[in-house]
């Protein structure tokens, strides 16, 4: 057989992954706080973004089309690929960075109602500015046409933000006081308390040792002989840094940070010192044996624990972490007047963005280089791919929201004992998409009931099968009711693992030992051996 080469035409299909679809891909994903992260980096890169001010008499509506005027608004010598961004607004659906189909179902479903008035709004009442500007020329004026995309929304706008002639308003909320840190107050002190420069500098060394819970676990042997300092000098100035506020910072372990607490409340007495001194019994809840060491009865050992409980282990962590961020809820479930659920997503967690188009035209007309009309041309498709993204990220949301709701509805009429199990598959297979998409939307996302505030993905928890058949039970509802138990368990009557597994199997659950010990301890629930010890010590006290 002769070989010989030759041209031949093949036709084929294959998923390529556009920049565009790995940045819907991430905004997916992305948490309130990191969206509005990157919200805010591509507000400062693309001038033709705007942050929408947030008013209450702001109407908010869904983009309308763009008009095709505006795109021949333009000069001759305008773009193609310009006129195309700005027709992009409303032309086609925006699905290519999401799996799954139609976003427009059946959204009222058998045991709740998506509301979806915050998503069809009528279009007709405009944002008033905030400030009256003092302009020697007047500035162009944005259209109606331009719109703020919130995730589902939009809203007109007919100005632009106030501030001063510079563009720099006097707001007060700019100076924030700042954060003082666990060394800069130590240093502080050690200022005042220390005037000698080595012992300064000694304990400028030690401060810069500290960790952020208040521990000084560096060898000081080492820190004196890299300064060149005697070793009773550089421990005379760490027990003058473990006097400094908070109490117990520079301490070098668990028993020397109380130690030190106890010393300032004055209740560092033989007995207390020798509790200290045996921490691992303690943790085990061996009163007996720590009343023999301490030679104290039961009512002294009991407000000896007492004391202990009272002092910080962690003193530093006032200083060395930073301010916690407020949970803010995505998704809104609150129930309705005929016993559903109104499933609805929290417009303050949603981003609102203005691309102001007519400020995008004025400033074509006035590009003459081809490079400035290629760069506004990016940036304008760019904003309108945004906010096409925020909206269909906002309603994968709620859809994927609306599901878990209508599966878990028992949990949240009656509470934890009735979570049902679920999987990613079962959602991912009831509206259409693919598992990895309902994992990214439930990922760092959160849900506010009437029964409180809970991520996404806590109501996916795994089965545990039941007897002769029966439907299986969540893991968390187990979980719940042996933590039930527990608590109610009397002190002659502790519970042990495989008691509770023979209790479970009278409530129709079948569950290992192994599992029910695995679950306890993610509750930080002591053994029964350490309940006994301790419910023991209580009783006889």
């Amino acid at each position: 057989m002769a070989l010989s080469a030759r041209l031949v035409m093949r036709q084929g299909q294959s998923l390529v992954m556009t920049p565009q679809l790995l940045q819907a891909i991430k905004l997916l994903q992305f948490s309130n706080v990191e969206l509005s992260a990157f919200i805010d980096e591509e507000l400062e890169r693309n001038p033709l973004l705007d942050r929408a001010d947030d008013r209450p008499d702001a109407q908010i509506d869904m983009p309308g089309p763009v008009s095709e005027s505006m795109a021949a608004e333009f000069d001759a010598g305008a773009s193609s690929d310009f006129a195309e961004g700005m027709m992009e607004a409303s032309s086609g659906d925006f699905d290519e960075g999401f799996e799954g189909g139609d976003t427009e179902g059946d959204w009222a479903r058998d045991d709740f109602v998506v509301d979806r008035a915050s998503l069809e709004n009528s279009l007709g009442t405009e944002v008033e500015n905030a400030f009256e500007i003092d302009r020697t020329e007047p500035a162009p004026a944005a259209s109606a046409d331009s719109f703020v995309a919130d995730g589902l929304s939009a809203t007109s706008w007919n100005g632009s933000p106030g501030g001063s002639e510079e563009g720099e308003g006097n707001n007060l909320e700019s100076y924030v006081a700042s954060h003082l840190g666990l060394r800069d107050h130590l240093s502080e002190q050690l200022a005042i308390a220390c005037a000698d420069p080595g012992d300064l500098m000694i304990g400028h060394a030690i401060i810069d040792c500290v960790n952020d819970a208040g521990y000084f676990l560096d060898p000081l042997e080492e820190l004196a002989q890299r300064l060149g300092a005697p070793m009773a000098r550089a421990e005379r100035v760490l027990k003058l840094v473990q006097t400094f506020d908070p109490s117990g910072v520079g301490a070098r372990n668990l028993a020397e940070c109380l130690s030190i607490q106890l010393r300032e409340r004055d209740r560092f007495d033989p007995a207390m010192r020798r509790l200290v001194e045996n921490l691992p019994l303690l943790a085990k809840r061996d009163f007996a044996e720590l009343r023999k060491l301490c030679e104290v009865d039961d009512e002294d050992i009991k407000e000896m624990f007492a004391e202990i409980k009272r002092l910080n282990p962690k003193p530093g962590n006032a200083f060395g972490h930073e301010p916690m961020q407020t949970v803010v809820a995505d998704v809104t479930v609150r129930a309705a007047p005929d016993g559903s659920w109104r499933v609805e997503l929290n417009s303050e967690s949603l981003p609102r963005l203005l691309v102001n188009q007519s400020y995008a035209t004025v400033v074509h007309r006035g590009a003459g280089a081809a490079a400035d009309k290629s760069f506004l041309s990016n940036c304008l498709q760019t904003a309108n791919w945004l906010t096409k993204s925020l909206e269909q990220r906002a309603k994968t949301i709620l859809k994927v929201s609306a599901e878990i709701v209508r599966h878990q509805d028992a949990f949240f009429a009656r509470g934890v004992e009735y979570l049902r199990p679920l999987n990613l598959r079962t959602i991912a297979d009831a509206i259409g998409m693919h598992e990895s998409t309902v994992s990214r939307v439930t990922s760092n996302k959160y849900l506010s009931s009437p029964r409180g505030i809970f991520e996404l993905k806590y109501f996916f928890t795994a089965s545990i099968p039941a007897k002769s058949g029966a439907e299986a039970h969540s893991a968390e509802a187990v979980r719940f009711r042996i933590k039930q138990m527990i608590e109610s368990e009397p002190p002659s009557g502790v519970l042990s693992d495989d008691a509770i597994v023979e209790k479970l199997k009278h409530a129709n659950v079948v569950i290992a030992r192994r599992t029910v010990a695995k679950y306890r301890e993610s509750l930080r629930i002591a053994s029964s051996v350490e309940r006994r010890r301790e419910k023991a010590a209580l009783v006889s006290a």
